[in-house]
């Protein structure tokens, strides 16, 4: 395995996953899937993100990896590089986390700033 196959692998993984959650694909076809997929199981998967990547890079880390041991590392490195790509490729009005809000991530204010959800904040630093 060298870095050029996994550089590879990880924006396969990345493109892939970004066609089946977030793209039409050509002609409609990948919306009417997700639409067909329904509310269930796979349609919950097709979007999210998140989800996605993490599913799409395991079959991906066999064909990459020669062994159990760099299976099992690849697996979630093709993924966490997928989802590095997704961030640094989207707009922070965009949201890489699901419409129900689940896996969403949100970092607090530096201190002196005010939050931004509403609930307040111990100021002192101390819990």
């Amino acid at each position: 395995m060298t870095f050029v196959e996994v550089l590879v692998a990880t924006l396969a993984v990345w493109r892939v996953t970004h066609l089946l959650a977030r793209e039409d694909g050509p002609w409609g076809v990948v919306a009417r899937l997700r639409r067909g997929a329904g509310d269930g199981f796979w349609g919950e998967l097709m979007d999210c993100f998140l989800c996605l990547s993490v599913w799409l890079a395991l079959p991906m880390a066999f064909l990459v990896g020669a062994g159990p041991v760099e299976w099992l590392m690849l697996w979630p490195g093709l993924s966490g590089g997928a989802v590095l790509l997704e961030r640094a490729t989207t707009r922070e009005t965009e949201a890489v986390a699901p419409e129900s809000g689940v896996a969403e991530w949100t970092e607090d204010p530096a201190p002196g700033l005010p939050a931004q959800d509403g609930f307040p904040r111990n100021e002192g630093g101390v819990p």
